[in-house]
């Protein structure tokens, strides 16, 4: 009996596949993509689902022998595969370079951050983003986010935004990030673009009047005009009259010559440094973020430095365990307000480490001091000196942490001969200043102490 022949299915060859009965190898130029970008992981959703809106056009055209069928499938598997091709180029192409103006600025104050974008022309669109801190102070009505749809080739495009830092600091502005996509937003690559930014945001400066009693002649110290005076006469020097200089030296041919005040300085021209202490230590401050105490403590001995540097007396600025964060040596304003931007908390538990201003004046800025914590600055500066002690329960509303009362260490610190003023939350800086230097106690010290 014969064999009935066997039906099979009808086959089509494809003009370009050499009559192979193969389907197009579209599998093989999708792997070869697949490889080339990370599994397709640039496709959008819209593109991956033409993608396999395609892929099964086609395979049912060919089951179906299906000529213009499989054209239109071959042709939306290779519209997503295009776009991706295209958003790749894209991304690839762009360049990016960021510009701060100015790049060290006071908090508060206004930076313009501007972006020159080149490597064109697009194919699509460019979606970009910069990374800023909060703390830099991006603002709500012009976020820095753009997208770009024409970036011509010889000239590029330069996008802006402004910022108004918060808090000061070093804040590292970037990267930027660069998503790029075609016209029919198929496929997306995004990439990190252009090096990072530092922004230097230095603390607050308010400006101060007067000096504390005593402080910039080297009166403070005891023996320093003895140590720095010749055996002969006297060099008469003179200088304006300060708030708190003893009327006794004033000096009254100068006083008719320059027609105002002028104290005599009886001794060489020597100057003692006043060494400006800032206390860090982490237990000793209450509140987060530009309301805290820390905060305020740092603006007033970035205005102390800058008030005493710009009357012309030599300073030097130290944190609690004695070290300089500007370096040894340094007397400029501008290392000490870089200092202070960048400077950060210390675990440290107590005040206790090396002589503080040997042959000089010292003002302190001291956060909360727990009992048995001021011998150790006492011991370290034995001559007396002048302190701001911060009530830092004002600065903690919710009460978080207890925080000690600061009209005891107060009272012991101005028994052993230092000139105390009290800041409390809310006060300005020179209100604080204007009570060191006319040695007058706040009413609004918790307890209530007042100057022996």
């Amino acid at each position: 009996m014969p064999r009935r022949p066997v039906a099979r299915p009808p086959t089509w060859s494809a003009p370009w596949s050499g009559g192979c009965r193969c389907p197009p190898p579209l599998t093989r130029a999708a792997e070869r993509v697949n490889g080339g970008f990370g599994r397709l992981g640039g496709l959008t959703v819209r593109g991956r689902c033409l993608l396999a809106g395609g892929a099964a056009t086609a395979a049912c055209a060919i089951v179906l022998d299906e000529r213009d069928l499989l054209r239109i499938g071959i042709f939306v598997v290779l519209l997503p595969l295009l776009s991706l091709v295209l958003a790749a180029r894209a991304r690839r192409a762009v360049r990016a370079v960021r510009s701060l103006v100015p790049e060290r600025v006071p908090v508060g104050s206004d930076v313009e951050v501007t972006v020159a974008l080149r490597g064109g022309p697009l194919f699509g669109a460019l979606r970009v983003a910069d990374t800023v801190p909060d703390a830099a102070g991006p603002s709500p009505a012009a976020p820095p986010r753009f997208t770009v749809h024409r970036l011509p080739a010889r000239d590029g495009v330069r996008i802006g935004y402004p910022l108004r830092p918060v808090l000061r600091g070093s804040h590292r502005i970037g990267p930027l990030v660069i998503r790029a996509t075609d016209p029919l937003n198929l496929a997306e690559f995004s990439r990190e673009s252009g090096e990072t930014d530092r922004l230097l945001v230095l603390p607050a400066v308010v400006a101060l009047r007067g000096l504390p009693a005593a402080l910039g002649t080297g009166a403070g110290t005891p023996g320093a005009a003895v140590a720095h005076q010749g055996h002969g006469s006297p060099d008469v020097l003179v200088r304006q009259y300060r708030s708190g200089d003893d009327l006794r030296r004033v000096h009254w041919r100068s006083t008719a010559r320059h027609d105002e005040l002028m104290v005599r300085l009886e001794e060489r021209p020597w100057r003692g440094t006043i060494t400006v202490l800032l206390d860090r230590r982490d237990n000793a401050h209450r509140g987060r973020g530009p309301g805290s105490s820390l905060e305020f403590a740092v603006s007033l001995t970035a205005s102390i430095c800058a008030h005493l540097i710009g009357r012309g007396e030599p300073v030097m600025l130290v944190t609690e365990d004695g070290t300089a964060p500007t370096g040894p040596g340094a007397t400029r304003l501008d290392p000490m307000l870089d200092a202070l931007a960048a400077l950060r908390p210390s675990a440290r538990p107590g005040l206790g480490g090396p002589p503080l201003a040997a042959g000089g004046d010292l003002i302190a800025v001291l956060g909360a001091v727990e009992p048995g914590q001021l011998e150790g600055l006492l011991a370290r500066r034995p001559d007396g000196g002048h302190a701001v002690l911060l009530d830092v329960a004002g600065w903690d509303p919710a009460g978080r942490s207890a925080a000690p009362d600061p009209a005891a260490p107060a009272a012991a610190l101005r028994r052993a001969g230092w000139h105390v003023a009290v800041a409390t939350a809310g006060t300005a800086p020179d209100r604080v200043w204007d009570q060191l230097t006319s040695g007058a106690t706040p009413d609004s010290t918790r307890s209530g102490a007042s100057s022996p």
